[in-house]
């Protein structure tokens, strides 16, 4: 948990909210002098705002409706502070909980140096990132359609159904001929009209991202493609969910931010619970535990390394171990700009 140090006349937390937001703002000691509400629009923010500036931050939660904020904030160079939304739940629990309440938490948080601080992710790439991870959860739901097929062939102890036939576009159109039955045929087609719809779509937003990857920061994408297994997405992947890897002092850092560490809580030497191990970023998780199957069909080395762990510590701790020296591989391959070593990364020196 990384807190900001922060010093100013005015401090004003905003709790936004899709539509609308509250406001409210302290001075250094503490004093309220505006606490309402109003409708999500930054010039009508930037009005209310006036009588402060330029003596004023502000900060709010790192939920999905931010956006509008941060930009405005950084058009009109108003300095704006993003806080990780669990850290500061943890922080500052009430048991009275409202949107006036919450926006004058957020004031104090920025107000007594307690505000943990999140990634405001910027507004140049953001959009291309974000078109990414819709593109994640289209291929997901073709995933979810290619999946339903061969689970039908299951229940029917129907053979030769396997990922590479119902992925084989030719071979799909026999698919109609083999489920005979009329509600088993309705519910396959709607699998094949789901995969057949999706397909070109997704198709057209990988050109686009990848266009943008090559005019946003082509020296990270090509250097990300030298790893073994990883292609064009996973690339993009890393590369914008990453953003900047300047911004993580360490490769702990890193790796935490990636999920790739298991982090237990413990109290009085006994495990009270894993939940942190959800903070960080899924999609960086996803593409780690990707490249591990994708690196061994493409290394015969590396295949022969995870085997090794595997043997050695079982296959779930075997994972995490390759997962994490992947991370930390590609963090110092970011770093300091060098392709991948192969040699280097099975014999760890």
């Amino acid at each position: 948990m990384k807190y900001r140090t922060i010093n100013s006349e005015f401090y004003c937390g905003v709790d936004v909210h899709p539509k609308r937001s509250h406001l409210c703002i302290l001075d250094n000691t503490g004093k309220k002098y505006l606490n309402r509400n109003m409708v999500n629009n930054f010039d009508n923010f930037k009005e209310i705002l006036n009588p402060f500036l330029p003596n004023v931050v502000v900060g709010c939660e790192s939920t999905y409706s931010y956006y509008w904020l941060a930009d405005g904030c950084h058009e009109h160079r108003i300095p704006f502070y993003l806080g990780h939304a669990l850290y500061m739940k943890a922080i500052s629990q009430n048991k009275q909980k409202n949107d006036k309440l919450d926006a004058k938490t957020i004031a104090e948080l920025l107000r007594t140096n307690f505000f943990p601080e999140a990634y405001p992710y910027p507004r140049l790439m953001r959009p291309t990132r974000d078109l990414l991870r819709r593109r994640h959860r289209l291929v997901r739901i073709r995933a979810e359609a290619y999946s339903h097929i061969q689970m039908v062939a299951h229940q029917y102890a129907i053979d030769g159904i396997g990922s590479e036939q119902v992925k084989n576009k030719n071979y799909r159109d026999r698919l109609i001929d083999i489920f005979k039955t009329e509600n088993l045929l309705s519910m396959i087609t709607s699998d094949l009209d789901v995969i057949d719809s999706f397909s070109p779509i997704i198709a057209k937003l990988e050109k686009e991202i990848k266009d943008n990857a090559i005019h946003h920061n082509p020296e990270d994408f090509l250097i990300l493609q030298t790893t073994p297994g990883v292609g064009d997405m996973l690339s993009l992947i890393v590369l914008y969910e990453t953003h900047d890897i300047q911004r993580f002092p360490k490769h702990q850092n890193y790796a935490s931010y990636s999920r790739v560490v298991r982090c237990s809580q413990t109290s009085n030497g006994k495990i009270t619970g894993k939940k942190n191990n959800n903070m960080g970023n899924p999609y960086l998780k996803w593409a780690f535990n990707s490249i591990i199957i994708s690196a061994q069909q493409s290394s015969e080395r590396i295949k022969k390394h995870y085997q090794r762990l595997e043997s050695r510590y079982g296959k779930s701790n075997a994972r995490a171990r390759i997962a994490h020296k992947f991370n930390t591989a590609i963090y110092y391959m970011l770093k300091n700009s060098q392709p991948f070593n192969e040699k280097r990364f099975v014999q760890g020196k």
